[in-house]
């Protein structure tokens, strides 16, 4: 990546002054030898060779019992034996024995610390990974790219938390100064990165590098544009990707389903790779399922349950709980429940969208039944989005006393800390009951500054009971914390004063709107038309 300068980044996990501390395992005995070895008498050739049949082989740890022989008969293994050792035992997930070759080794090489790098990156244990980085900086070795691209692979596990956002960044640097030769796969990984890093910018730049992109860099690339909404870049990379697969066309249906005003080109998409040949897989009929949610297009998603119900995938817990999902937000919530009870397998997220399918679509007791069953019959604790969608169903139930013993009981119970929507919630549980004040000195006693939802729900309560005081306290702390947005908050507040009948304080909102230049948009509905799904907006005629 000769052409791919960037800043001097710091500080570097390659100039780190902290050594990994060598991991010895407990002793272990070897798998037994037979007494017929093929090694006898042992050389380097017969044994490099016996240890290359098992690496290639369908079952390596098989040929453990060459270390096993070579320790018994006092055979000192070279630098080449060693190694091949040490595959051996990563490819027979054996991590502590090849980390204890590893660490016998007078000078581990290049090839040494890039296969255990590996395997331990593999097997998850990412920091031990780091740590072998850190050791091989300290040495005469220099990385090269594949440990380069190992080192970013494994910088985009959700797990690893402590490396800074510009692990990337620190790994491109060290490739410029250190002139290492890029071929695809680091490129692949260095895009990755920086993409999931959300340094999209960055990893434009090195995808344009690329003499020659592949199929699997520019889903990377393509699919970071659409995290971040830039729909026209990621369409350009689709557009100019020559060899596409099913997983690129995937990630165009899975960006374009999270938006009402782009759900209608998953559609789109999903048809075309069809027409191509491509086969969809469970990702690709979740993420269109997921996009007839967004459009409550109801006949759509049906033909496409009908699509499923002809594949293997039909009875996967992910799709289970996207057919139940889209047939509850359009409002088929007796067709959701019977997709519900004849999933042969069901977990949180399955049981929490038909708690929110109930919620939705207004049936309280019901949300209240499940979330009680889900918990005490079958064992299965509630998530964050459960635990919204139950205390939604008490609002809208006036059920003050349940809501208020289901909020506690997230600490009490499930040791989960209440984020801000779940006051914003408890607020419109209090405040639809018509316990505005209680309302109010819970915002107060709040551990927290509440934020804007919370506000907006005190505000729709005040208007609910025609509270204009109240309403107003509302409104000017929400004003405060975002003085030129929450146009509902502006339209909320003039009605209730024009219900009221004070009309100057009306005509001095609506000034202020225009000084702040907030307007209403028009609404709009989406339409089956002959010619596919079309957005009506208010006013215009068919």
């Amino acid at each position: 990546m000769k052409n791919g300068k960037l800043n001097s980044i710091r500080p570097s996990i390659f100039s780190s002054t902290h050594s990994s501390k060598p991991f010895v395992p407990q002793d272990h005995n070897f798998a037994p030898v037979e007494n017929n070895s093929p090694l006898y008498p042992p050389t380097v050739s017969s044994i490099a060779s016996a240890l290359q049949h098992y690496i290639n082989s369908e079952n390596p740890s098989h040929g453990q019992k060459i270390h096993s022989h070579i320790l018994k008969i006092g055979f000192k293994p070279n630098t080449n034996i060693s190694i091949k050792l040490l595959i051996l035992h990563l490819k027979s997930s054996c991590l502590s024995y090849a980390r204890r070759l590893f660490d016998e080794l007078s000078q581990p090489t290049l090839s040494a610390y890039n296969y255990m790098i590996a395997g331990y990156i593999k097997e998850g244990k990412v920091e031990e990974s780091f740590c072998l980085v850190q050791r091989l900086a300290l040495c005469d070795e220099k990385p090269d790219g594949f440990t380069c691209s190992m080192i970013l692979k494994a910088s985009t596990f959700d797990r690893v938390l402590s490396l800074p956002r510009s692990i990337g960044k620190q790994v491109h640097t060290q490739i410029v100064k250190s002139d290492v030769e890029a071929d695809d796969v680091l490129f692949t990984a260095l895009v990755d990165s920086y993409v999931k890093s959300q340094m999209v910018n960055y990893a434009r730049r090195v995808f344009d590098m690329m003499l020659e992109k592949n199929v699997v860099c520019s889903t990377s690339m393509l699919s970071g544009y659409m995290r971040h909404g830039s729909m026209e870049d990621a369409e350009e990379i689709f557009e100019k990707t020559v060899d596409k697969d099913v997983v690129v066309f995937n990630a165009m249906i899975e960006g374009y389903s999270k938006s009402i005003e782009t759900a209608k080109r998953a559609i789109e998409v999903y048809i075309n790779m069809q027409r191509l040949d491509f086969r969809p897989t469970i990702s690709t009929f979740v993420s269109i399922i997921g996009a007839c949610s967004v459009l409550s297009a109801f006949e759509i998603g049906q033909q496409i349950q009908g699509q499923l119900m002809k594949t293997v995938f039909f009875k996967d817990i992910k799709v289970g709980s996207a057919i139940l999902d889209m047939y509850s937000k359009c409002g088929r919530v007796e067709e959701a429940r019977g997709i519900f009870d004849h999933m042969p397998e069901k977990n949180v997220f399955s049981w929490t969208s038909m708690i929110d399918g109930y919620g939705k679509n207004g049936n309280p007791n019901e949300v209240l039944e499940l979330f009680n069953i889900m918990q005490r019959v079958y064992r299965i604790e509630p998530n964050y989005v459960t635990f919204l969608s139950a205390l939604s169903a008490c609002a809208h139930a006036g059920l003050v006393a349940k809501g208020k013993q289901i909020f506690q009981s997230m600490e009490s119970e499930y040791k989960m800390k209440p984020k801000m929507e779940y006051y914003a919630c408890m607020v419109d549980l209090l405040g639809r009951a018509g316990s505005l004040n209680q309302a109010l000195e819970f915002v107060a006693q709040m551990p927290e500054k509440p934020n804007s939802d919370v506000w907006a729900a005190l505000l729709s309560s005040s208007r609910l009971h025609g509270d204009v005081e109240m309403e107003n306290i509302a409104a000017n702390e929400l004003f405060k914390l975002s003085g030129d947005g929450r146009l509902g908050a502006y339209v909320t507040l003039s009605n209730t004063l024009a219900e009221a009948g004070k009309w100057d304080s009306v005509s001095e909102l609506r000034e202020l709107m225009k000084v702040r230049m907030i307007s209403k948009d028009t609404g709009f509905s989406w339409v089956g038309t002959d010619g596919g799904l079309e957005g009506l907006h208010a006013g215009r005629k068919m």
